[in-house]
């Protein structure tokens, strides 16, 4: 219970957690948010870090003049293209003994199940749309390598999906995070961001389930 209210607690104040490492490390905040965006989208196993929470704290920050906010945008969209590039290869090279293999079973069949309902309902555009779903945005790369995507299609709406999803959530932080009534409400803006990007994913369960009925 500590860790869970930690991990809460670190997210709703994402902004001043950010601000502290980069008054006591400098530019590796850089280095820092990079490797988080890779690995949220980009190793399968770590869907519960913060996307696009993060990305709007950061944009913020940017704004005070702690951080270059072209450089920064530059280097999470490699991140997050990149992530979803190595997703891919993960899910296309050992996506069956990650799933079901006797030895190795790393991957929620619930998280496969709604990227799978996400590719059924929107097909290639998942890739671009799941980057606004938080796990499904993890597994949406994944579920393309482990169903043998041709690679250059991927490739094209992962490009498109990654700079669309940094640059919104990146710029936006950026023009509207130090607002005053932002950065007095950042707790609720935060868990605002965070509902909003599961609805989604709610309506999709919530419309097959209702065909899955009306059968």
């Amino acid at each position: 219970m500590e860790l869970l209210a930690y991990a809460v607690e670190f997210i709703l104040h994402l902004d001043r957690h950010l601000d502290l490492f980069i008054r006591d490390y400098g530019t590796w905040a850089y280095v820092l948010l990079f490797l988080i965006i890779f690995a949220e989208t980009g190793l399968v196993v770590t869907p519960f870090l913060p996307g696009d929470s993060l990305l709007f704290a950061a944009g913020a920050i940017a704004a005070r003049g702690s951080l270059d906010v072209g450089l920064l945008a530059l280097l999470l969209a490699v991140a997050a293209i990149v992530g979803d590039a190595v997703n891919y290869w993960i899910g296309h090279t050992l996506g069956d003994r990650l799933v079901g293999g006797k030895r190795i079973r790393l991957i929620k069949q619930e998280h496969l199940d709604r990227t799978h309902q996400f590719y059924e309902r929107h097909g290639a555009r998942t890739i671009i749309l799941a980057r606004f779903v938080p796990i499904v945005r993890t597994f949406a790369p994944f579920v393309a390598g482990l169903g043998r995507m041709t690679y250059r299609r991927f490739a094209t709406y992962n490009v498109v999906g990654g700079i669309t999803w940094i640059a919104l959530f990146v710029l936006g932080g950026f023009f509207f995070g130090n607002l005053a009534v932002v950065q007095q409400h950042f707790g609720l803006v935060i868990i605002g961001i965070i509902l909003i990007s599961f609805v989604p994913m709610v309506l999709t369960i919530w419309q097959e389930r209702s065909a899955a009925r009306m059968r």
